[in-house]
């Protein structure tokens, strides 16, 4: 359902948005004026569950305020806290949302309570309650008859009726909780059914439901919670922020608490980056288990390992049939020169079919500039010891390709693809092996000469391997873009290379595998995989898990994979095609894969770089008043704004205004910048009545009369270990080892 629906639903519960148009003080204690600041406070227990909160907040690009309950040196939650006097004599709303990490978390009828109580009703502010056990103060019966506490791996629960035509809208129905290994309990929660017969005027709505085992009834996992004129959303489970039931319901959990306004910009991304087109790949020797041409890798001459791996026209054709089917479009990092020596082979008559190919159907893909020969651009390697080593001069100092050697490798791609009738796009540029970068622990520093190199070449987007820097940085005139390498490997084409490659990696030595997954921190297969069935029965489903959980991380980033993945037995594809699948199966069609070429990514990392350090700064003023939403950034600075259907950014008078951004997960979001002669954004709401006014004696005698009704919350359980450590998909999740090594 699109978001002007749920604005209505809201309106028609009485749960509204601080923005109507203020309203005037009057003789029975009515509020006056006031604006409502777009940013969220959160009551932090240092729990996994309000840690996921956070880690979604910083990723949309939402500011908030993060008060440690447990520290001693904390800000007292009064209201000269939540809300300040403006020199108009207005008041300021100093937060939109409110996250304790369960009901109740600062206590019952205590003093704080009460001012937060007071302040969400007064101004129409909701609450989430990170992970809550359910009980009467949370709208819910007591987990019992029915009811359950306990694991909730492989459990799937669904968005109820209510919960699909609100704030999870872009989910289809299903959301499926994770169970990593079976040995571990991964997710924690307690089951219980609404409360037949609440206070008056109170009322509970599942919203993300499941069946309570041994039951008929559902459990409620998230529900509305509605009392006392204040809207609670109640989670009853644990999770953290790795989970791919809790990525599903990120975006809605933070468009319910923010209704809908907020700063901030989510997608779900799939880039699919190919590397070495027209070049070749040293082929996995399933017998020697080292790569052909490795040092020491004495492969037999003539051999099937020592044919090398490479993309052919018909492939090409495969790949362009499939983008068609799924409306994703490959970003083909090419390399000519890999097409000259394939000219030039015997037999070849000078021709290469591959080349003639994709210059046919050039507009098929997105080709991106490589480096012609691929040559290693940073240090000088000796080769002469293993692993290899940069190369120094007699006083010690490392050798580096020079600026000449980098400029002559990517302007050489430039022109023989230009003769060859093909568009690569010069801003962007992806190094063999990303090098010229830093890559550890040979090479500690990127080449001196890789930035001024860039600069002079004109480069704006530079490929950069996600394994070794997660984030983006500036090189030069580059942003980098960090790709994601699948452990679908470059140097195999059929299934059963994969499946060997992945046991030598990923197995111990008794097992007959390089042992070196036995290393602190890293893990191993329980098994070797069957080389006939192992790829596709655990590679698969492994590495799909893998990029789902990315793509359902608001990450641009690009999946990489190689050109001979996508020959010979096309490899690629069925992790790619889990991923599509799982994806739809989840999704609704108003929240599409997005697929941006490496320029784009780019420029989205600048954006989120130059807008984290301006919330950062304290540089940030944005707040919603009378319909009207507006926020001042430093010059330059795009500002990321979700809002309604229906939202306009105002322009200067006599301009028209411009929608805000584009649709997407049923609302409207973008990146913003100040129109022609305008110092701020502005962005105007879709029309609301005017909210009534709470009186201010009615409204003390409300949070009196509740602070001493409610009865005592009692806590549930701390979060299993399995919970608080994320469980990884698989050996290849490095992700989710790297956060358990902490």
């Amino acid at each position: 359902m699109g978001f002007s629906k749920r604005w209505a639903a809201a309106l028609a519960t009485g749960s509204l948005l601080a923005l109507g148009a203020p309203v005037a003080a009057h003789a029975d204690g009515a509020a006056p004026a006031y604006r409502t600041d777009l940013r969220v406070l959160v009551i932090d227990d240092q729990g996994p569950s309000v840690a996921s909160i956070n880690a979604e907040l910083t990723s949309e690009g939402i500011p908030f305020t993060d008060v440690v309950a447990s520290d001693h040196n904390r800000p007292t939650i009064d209201a000269a806290f939540l809300t300040a006097t403006l020199p108009d004599g207005s008041t300021e709303a100093k937060y939109q949302a409110v996250v304790l990490p369960s009901v109740g978390a600062l206590g019952t009828g205590t003093a704080e309570a009460n001012a937060l109580l007071s302040y969400e009703q007064t101004y129409h502010v909701r609450q989430v309650d990170a992970n809550t056990y359910p009980q009467p103060a949370a709208g819910l019966n007591w987990p019992q008859n029915p009811g359950y506490i306990g694991a909730l791996d492989g459990f799937t629960a669904n968005t109820t009726a209510a919960g699909a035509a609100g704030a999870f809208d872009y989910l289809k129905g299903p959301v499926p909780f994770e169970d990593n290994n079976p040995n571990v309990t991964e997710a924690y929660g307690f089951l219980s059914t609404a409360l037949a017969a609440p206070a008056a005027g109170a009322s509970f709505t599942p919203l993300v439901d499941v069946p309570i085992p041994g039951s008929t009834a559902r459990g409620s996992l998230v529900g509305d919670y509605q009392h006392d004129g204040v809207d609670e959303l109640v989670i009853t489970f644990a999770y953290n922020q790795y989970q791919q039931q809790w990525r599903l319901l990120a975006r809605g959990v933070v468009d319910w608490m923010t209704q809908g306004v907020h700063l901030g910009f989510d997608r779900d991304y799939l880039s699919v980056q190919v590397q070495n087109v027209l070049g070749t790949d040293n082929r996995w020797s399933t017998t020697l288990k080292c790569t052909a041409g490795d040092a020491g890798c004495n492969v037999a001459a003539g051999s099937a390992d020592s044919v090398p791996i490479r993309l052919g026209a018909a492939d090409l054709d495969a790949a362009k049939a499939w983008e068609a089917a799924n409306g994703i479009t490959l970003d083909l990092a090419v390399d000519g020169a890999g097409s000259d020596a394939a000219a030039a082979a015997p037999g070849a008559a000078g021709t290469d079919p591959t080349e003639a190919d994709l210059a046919a159907n050039a507009a098929s893909f997105r080709l991106v500039n490589g480096t012609y020969g691929s040559p290693y651009l940073g240090c000088v390697r000796n080769t002469t010891v293993v692993p290899w080593a940069c190369a120094t001069d007699g006083t010690g100092a490392v050798q580096w390709a020079g600026q000449a050697a980098i400029t002559s490798a990517v302007q050489s791609n430039l022109t023989w693809a230009q003769a060859k009738g093909l568009p690569l796009n010069p801003a962007e540029l992806v190094t063999a092996g990303n090098s010229g970068l830093a890559v550890l622990p040979q090479q500690s520093a990127d080449n001196p000469a890789l930035a001024p190199a860039l600069t002079a070449l004109g480069v704006t987007a530079l490929a950069a391997n996600g394994a070794a820097e997660s984030g983006s940085r500036q090189v030069g005139s580059a942003t980098t873009v960090p790709g994601h390498p699948a452990d679908v490997f470059h140097n195999a084409a059929t299934a059963a290379e994969e499946a060997d490659e992945y046991n030598w990696l990923y197995t111990s030595t008794a097992q007959g595998g390089s042992g070196a997954c036995t290393a602190a921190g890293a893990t191993c297969l329980a098994a070797p995989l069957d080389t006939t069935t192992g790829f596709q029965s655990t590679v698969v489903p492994t590495e799909a898990k893998i990029a789902l959980a990315r793509v359902l991380g608001n990450d641009p980033t690009p999946e990489v994979f190689y050109q001979g993945n996508f020959a010979e037995d096309r490899i690629a594809y069925p992790v790619l095609n889990q991923v599509l699948s799982s994806y739809q199966g989840l999704l609704n069609s108003n929240t599409p894969l997005v697929d941006p070429r490496l320029a784009d990514i780019a420029t989205q990392e600048q954006n989120q770089t130059a807008w984290n350090a301006a919330l950062a700064a304290g540089t940030v003023t944005a707040y919603q008043s009378n319909g009207l939403v507006t926020i001042t950034a430093p010059a330059g600075v795009q500002v990321p704004v979700t809002a309604p259907t229906g939202t306009v950014q105002v322009q200067q008078t006599g301009t028209a205004s411009t929608a805000v951004g584009s649709a997407y997960a049923g609302e409207l979001s973008g990146w913003l910048a100040p129109g022609t002669g305008q110092s701020a954004v502005t962005v105007q709401l879709p029309a609301a009545p005017a909210q009534p006014a709470v009186s201010t004696t009615a409204r003390t005698a409300k949070a009196a009369g509740t602070a001493a009704a409610r009865t005592a919350v009692v806590a549930g359980p701390e979060a299993p270990a399995g919970v608080r450590t994320p469980v990884p998909f698989g050996p290849g999740d490095t992700t989710r080892l790297r956060a358990a090594r902490g």
